[in-house]
């Protein structure tokens, strides 16, 4: 039995995927402490995972809505989060860790304290990317205008300087580079598949893509029409009351059932009067909605992308960030989606209804659904994970 360690930021869809590897790697007999936040202890602890939490150390607890959206776009203010929590956890986390010594530390892409620590600490690390696998060639989808790029020069003394913060506490951090990217030699588990991951054949043999990792659909929904049309903006920058107006506007009292997820930022209220053919919640069980959709209009955030396409539903797509927004072009490259360039009722319907309309995009969605269940999912994780838990001395 190998002692195996999981880190991850406080984000439902860069957990969800991890929470299958866990359980398969429990029922092989191992045992997995998971170093996470209180809002995601529950469905940690139903793995069977020691739950860890990081509450009391964590600074991005202390964002509000609008920092969480700013972290998506703005390198030098995420780069203070992420170093700040880093040293709020060092500590604690390596301690602990000296006296677990753990077989093996698995840490999502963004939760780069645990990156950090196996790093200091010399144990055996597998990055989780729940987004794209980004290299040279694979970041080029992610386009940047001539704003963003001086916005990028004019913050690398912030950003420089929060690296010799890393650097004064014994972590081998040569650049923002070594946080939120993975070179060839890092070993990576990515949820997708070669064929959605841009440039897959870049990558060395050190990455494996296992697909997205999709429960069951636990309470099956009723489709009440012909076509079903789902509108979610995610968790985190979903608080538009003027978006969500017009969407209820453009399918007010027509032919299609329309479910909305409008998450906890805003007050159902201000909506104004719901027509009986749209269903609008805080949340929903998105696997079960999207196993009936017959169209998504999305954030394009890369948990939900995976999830319609495994379903087979096309996107109709509004991305709010770089990262939302490469994934967008990725879905216009393959064909399977378009995006929503104005919210006007004209834009909407007409987008929406040229999605549902052709035949072209439900192939495409077809075929990177094939792609993604090809894959070896939790099972391939799991397997990726065992052959580094080899045991070896703590540097202390």
């Amino acid at each position: 039995m190998s002692k195996i360690v999981f880190f991850c930021i406080p984000a439902h869809g860069h957990t969800n995927p991890t929470l299958g590897v866990v359980r398969e790697l429990i029922s092989r007999g191992h045992q997995v402490f998971y170093y996470s936040y209180n809002m995601m202890r529950d469905k940690i602890e139903s793995t069977g995972a020691v739950f860890v939490s990081c509450d009391e150390y964590d600074q991005e607890q202390r964002l509000d809505a609008k920092d969480g959206a700013r972290i998506g776009k703005d390198l030098a203010f995420s780069t203070q989060i992420l170093v700040d929590t880093t040293l709020a956890l060092d500590d604690a986390v390596c301690e602990h860790m000296k006296e677990l010594n753990p077989d093996c530390i698995v840490a999502d892409s963004m939760a780069v304290w645990g990156k950090a620590v196996a790093l200091k600490l010399g144990i055996p690390f597998v990055s989780s990317t729940t987004t794209f696998a980004f290299n040279q060639h694979s970041a080029k989808i992610m386009k940047q205008s001539p704003g963003q790029i001086f916005g990028m020069i004019f913050s690398m003394l912030k950003i420089n300087k929060n690296i010799k913060r890393l650097q004064d506490k014994g972590y081998p951090v040569k650049s923002v580079l070594d946080i939120i990217q993975n070179d060839n030699n890092i070993d990576t588990i990515v949820y997708t598949s070669p064929e959605f991951q841009p440039c897959s054949k870049t990558f060395s043999d050190k990455y494996v893509f296992v697909g997205p990792s999709i429960r069951p659909v636990e309470n099956a929904i009723e489709k009440k029409s012909d076509k079903l049309i789902y509108i979610s903006m995610g968790t985190v920058i979903n608080d538009s009351v003027e978006f969500y107006k017009k969407c209820i506007e453009t399918f007010a009292n027509t032919k299609y059932q329309v479910i909305m997820s409008v998450g906890n930022l805003i007050n159902i209220e201000d909506l104004g009067a719901i027509p009986d053919n749209i269903t609008i919640s805080r949340f929903v069980d998105q696997i079960a909605v999207l196993s009936q959709a017959d169209v998504f209009l999305t954030h394009c955030g890369m948990n939900s992308v995976n999830e319609s396409l495994y379903y087979k539903v096309p996107l109709v797509m509004f991305p709010q960030t770089s990262e939302q927004d490469g994934v967008a072009t990725r879905v216009e490259q393959l064909g399977a989606g378009v995006r929503l360039k104005n919210i006007n009722v004209k834009s909407i319907r007409t987008t929406i209804e040229n999605v549902l309309n052709t035949k072209s995009y439900y192939e495409q969605a077809s075929k990177i659904s094939q792609g993604f269940r090809k894959c070896t999912g939790a099972k391939g994780a799991a397997d990726k994970i065992e052959k580094m838990c080899k045991r070896i001395e703590i540097n202390i």
